[in-house]
């Protein structure tokens, strides 16, 4: 089973390409589990667009019994959807709706149960602590692929990703696998890239243009793999799924 976390700051595109992810090994006939570990629980909508999958948090919150099949939902391209959830706004912690996602999947069998050849974990990348590091830690994601873009911000936020993932290198969390560019057309992008990966001792795995069938596909409720299979993205997100598999 390949395990790997998708991390990177709010908005910067981490969703949507792990969604394309997981519909680019969907499409290659592997099974695939896509858990979205983000409290606004929009990771894995375009996959499921028709209908909100239950967040684990929600389940556990309404005091209920709840089963497996409550916590997964299969999409139309046979992904595996989970989102985590996160609590009311202003009360509780944020972190914990990954802790009780993660913990709910183990304890009901998920991965025994469903057999997935790969485990993408989606996490919101602005705060690297707690229930947010919980992807990283050991049994979970064996790789980290941090996604940004070359503006200061997405920079430093990944820049914060790649020091927490190497903090946790004694206690044999997951590695970083490379940083995933997803342009935005500023200027020196490439290369602030690059100095990144550099800075951390990795490399820039992939490199996403800008594109408008971003924004046509997600109007329509659908990956770019999905609605545009004969795009150059499309060939793009294969490439990158096929060189992350390659690499595990």
């Amino acid at each position: 089973m390949i395990k790997f976390a998708i991390y990177g700051k709010g908005g910067i595109g981490k969703s949507t390409l792990s969604s394309n992810l997981s519909a680019a090994f969907a499409k290659c006939g592997l099974k695939v589990m896509q858990i979205g570990c983000d409290p606004k629980a929009d990771s894995t909508s375009l996959l499921c667009p028709k209908e909100k999958v239950t967040t684990v948090l929600d389940l556990v919150r309404s005091g209920k019994p709840f089963t497996l099949q409550d916590m997964v939902k299969e999409s139309t391209s046979g992904v595996l959807c989970v989102e985590a959830g996160g609590p009311v706004p202003g009360l509780g912690c944020a972190g914990r709706g990954i802790i009780n996602a993660l913990e709910s999947l183990e304890q009901k069998g998920a991965y025994d149960y469903y057999k997935p050849d790969i485990v993408i974990y989606d996490v919101l990348g602005d705060v690297v602590c707690g229930g947010f590091t919980m992807p990283m830690r050991k049994g979970y994601a064996d790789k980290v692929y941090i996604v940004t873009s070359g503006e200061k911000m997405a920079i430093y936020a990944a820049a914060n990703i790649a020091m927490a993932v190497n903090n946790f290198k004694k206690r044999d969390y997951a590695k970083l696998g490379g940083i995933i560019l997803n342009c935005r057309g500023v200027e020196n992008e490439e290369e602030n890239a690059a100095t990144l990966a550099a800075d951390f001792d990795t490399e820039v795995l992939a490199t996403i243009p800008r594109s408008p069938l971003f924004e046509k596909a997600e109007a329509a409720g659908k990956t770019i793999v999905e609605l545009y299979p004969d795009s150059d993205i499309c060939a793009k997100m294969i490439a990158l799924a096929d060189r992350i598999k390659m690499s595990f």
